[in-house]
């Protein structure tokens, strides 16, 4: 087995993505794209304020995986999806026709996937309608030396990589029709399915808390089973908690939750800091550390640390602070922006925004504006079994599984395709919450509310954490409005890291390198580690050399068991064909029954020469002990048994030997030997 980390992505837009050779085929683990990157691209707007200089003004492309590129595609045999977010690259290899692998997401991840690549096709297009469509399919102008010289070392950067070797990984965005191949390759699973590939493995999606939809993987296999932990949260307030006790007991498992990372980042950094910083940080980081159990708690203290709900608290008190932040600047005349971002944390602040201003009789209109906005919507309110239990309960009480229903109905909440539509302006008010694509600020139209708005110091942008805040409002000369850079939970604390882990007590875990940190603080870890790192090939070793099988019915009918005399057991002997069948091998009966009694027994064990003598002639054979003699190939003592005039048989504790020629007396020896030893 191997494991090479192709990318160790960036937060929850940008996930991290491996290849996986496991039972001789390759798996690749999720297909993202670095949107982030696109802050090297000029956004396009009506306003004539941008200073664009630094950027490129061009039809952009967009940035795969850092390293997916260098390998083969048709090479790869399955792919994995755990997000929506981990599929938005998947046309780019879709659209290969040397691409046959066999895709798996759940329902949920494909829908919401397919909703965020129609959006950014229809984003995309605007800049087609105002650079022209780009035909090239190699490199394209803005890539050319003298281009890129005019770049920023950090422009150049995130479009070379370090050494130059990411210029591969820029695409030219797919078109719809690719959208729609794609889509028809992909294997949907519900929640807990279990899908066959090529008889060899069993796949399973398990919810993983992130997000609607948003699933952990365990694959079985013949030899071994094997889990991949993608970006999990234990407690969601929207989709349902995350099922890590359906990943006990695997015999690898790979953690690919990197979320940890800033924190280890913001330690290091803090470590080095000035004196005040210290001071000023130091209770939160020893209110985490201090939560941290050992190892030798038991399984239900564990257990129960993990399922607390400090960090659904934690996230509620974040939505109450955004929220009263929003509410305070629509009351004094400004408009907020929300660029989407996760689905999840867009429909959460969606009910707290309007149960606030409801609280406080305020009358403020909400717009979402995307292209795909009203088929997302509609979608949440029929996928209940990814949901958490508390929507699930008002879907048996006959209730709307989320508020905006209800909002449309009372006309509080105004959804459109498009900004410029005549119905979005016959509606359109100020002050307003608007809600719209994209995070990046580079496209959609966040960017033409962002022109309209930047330069008013009573409206509000809120953005999420993984957007570097500066260089995306770099292009608005002058940034009046208020910024509100927010941190929700994106992934599993790292104080719960090894709780979880010695929870689910896996043989062998593969650990990223850049958590490496945290392992110094577990004295008593049950399991084994192996670090990996980007770019690297880790070579995983077998963990067993045996495998189990299981018998047809019909051929457990044909075995006839005979008694071992020196074990309480019984062996039968069997004739079959071994197959592969939904990852467990099965032994079959052969085409062509073979009756068993007809094959002559096969006998085992060393032989005690006084008790063959008493079977020899019981078998009516004159026989008897000659002497002892030393062995010829070895130094144990050896005895010789004369048998009449027509046999002699040496015996010691590694070997037997019958010299005989004529066939009725080896018959009967055989048998003698038969009546004392072990054989089937």
């Amino acid at each position: 087995m191997k494991l090479t980390c192709l990318s160790k992505g960036s937060g929850l837009h940008y996930p991290p993505c491996h290849m996986l050779e496991f039972c001789g085929l390759r798996l690749l683990l999720e297909c993202p794209i670095d949107l982030s990157a696109l802050n090297i691209f000029s956004p396009i707007s009506a306003s004539h304020e941008l200073d664009l200089s630094g950027f490129i003004s061009a039809e952009p492309w967009y940035k795969t995986a850092k390293n997916l590129h260098l390998w083969d595609v048709s090479l790869i045999d399955v792919v994995l999806i755990s997000s929506p977010a981990g599929m938005l690259g998947m046309p780019f290899l879709t659209r290969n026709p040397r691409f046959s692998a066999k895709i798996y997401a759940t329902e949920a991840t494909m829908k919401i996937g397919r909703f965020m690549m129609d959006d950014l096709i229809s984003m995309h297009s605007e800049y087609v309608m105002f650079y022209g469509h780009d035909e090239k399919t190699s490199f394209p102008d803005w890539m050319g030396w003298e281009e890129l010289g005019r770049l920023s070392l950090k422009a150049k950067e995130v479009v070379m990589g370090e050494d130059g070797e990411e210029l591969g990984c820029w695409l030219p965005l797919y078109s719809a029709a690719d959208v729609d191949i794609c889509m028809e390759k992909i294997q949907p699973l519900k929640y807990a399915e279990e899908a066959c590939y090529n008889s060899i493995l069993v796949l399973k999606a398990f919810s993983s808390g992130l997000d609607i939809g948003s699933c952990n993987w365990r694959i079985n296999s013949p030899r071994r089973n094997f889990v991949y932990l993608s970006t999990s949260i234990f407690e969601s307030p929207i989709a349902i908690d995350f099922d890590y006790r359906s990943l006990e007991g695997a015999d690898i498992l790979l953690f690919s939750d990197m979320s940890a990372i800033n924190d280890i980042e913001e330690e290091c950094n803090l470590i080095g800091g000035s004196q005040s910083d210290l001071n000023k940080d130091d209770k939160d980081l020893h209110v985490g550390n201090a939560s941290i159990p050992r190892a030798c708690l038991a399984e239900d203290e564990l257990s129960e640390f993990l399922a607390d709900n400090c960090e659904i608290l934690e996230e509620n008190d974040k939505m109450s602070f955004i929220t009263s932040y929003i509410v305070d600047s629509v009351r004094e005349g400004g408009s907020v922006l929300i660029p989407i971002g996760q689905l999840g944390t867009v429909l959460q602040l969606l009910e707290q925004i309007s149960d606030l201003l409801k609280s406080l009789s305020l009358e403020v209109p909400i717009f979402i504006v995307s292209t795909t906005a009203e088929q997302t919507l509609a979608f949440t309110n029929a996928i209940p079994e990814w949901l958490c239990k508390k929507r699930q309960q008002k879907l048996f009480c006959g209730q709307p599984l989320f508020g905006h229903a209800e909002l449309i109905t009372e006309k509080k909440l105004h959804v459109f395709p498009l900004l410029y539509s005549s119905d979005l302006l016959l509606a359109w008010q100020e002050p307003c919450i608007v809600f719209a694509p994209h995070w990046s600020l580079r496209l959609g139209p966040a960017i033409h509310l962002l022109s309209r708005w930047h330069a008013d110091s009573r409206c509000l942008l809120i953005l999420q954490q993984g957007i570097d805040a500066e260089v995306a409002l770099l292009p608005f000369k002058t940034v009046l409005m208020r910024v509100l850079e927010c941190s929700f939970i994106s992934g599993i604390q790292k104080h719960k890291i090894f709780p979880l882990l010695s929870f689910l007590h896996p043989k062998l875990v593969l650990f990223p390198e850049d958590l490496r940190p945290l392992c110094t603080s577990q004295p008593n870890i049950s399991f084994s580690l192996l670090f990996y790192s980007v770019n690297s090939t880790l070579r995983v070793p077998s963990l067993q050399n045996n495998f189990e099988g299981r018998l047809a019915t019909d051929l457990v009918f044909q075995l006839q068991p005979r008694r071992l005399y020196s074990k309480e057991m019984a062996i039968a002997r069997l004739i079959g064909k071994l197959v592969l069948s939904r990852g467990k091998y099965l032994l079959v009966s052969p085409k062509k029954p073979i009756y068993l009694p007809s094959l002559r027994i096969l006998l085992w064990g060393s032989v005690d020469a006084a008790s063959l003598l008493v079977a020899l002639k019981e078998k009516g054979i004159d026989c008897s002990i000659e002497n002892e003699v030393a062995g010829s190939y070895d130094h144990t003592q050896s005895v010789r048994i004369r048998v009449s005039e027509k046999a002699v048989i040496e015996t010691n504790e590694t070997k037997t030997v019958i010299c005989t020629e004529n066939e009725v007396t080896a018959g009967l020896i055989h048998e003698a030997l038969g009546s004392i030893c072990d054989g089937i």
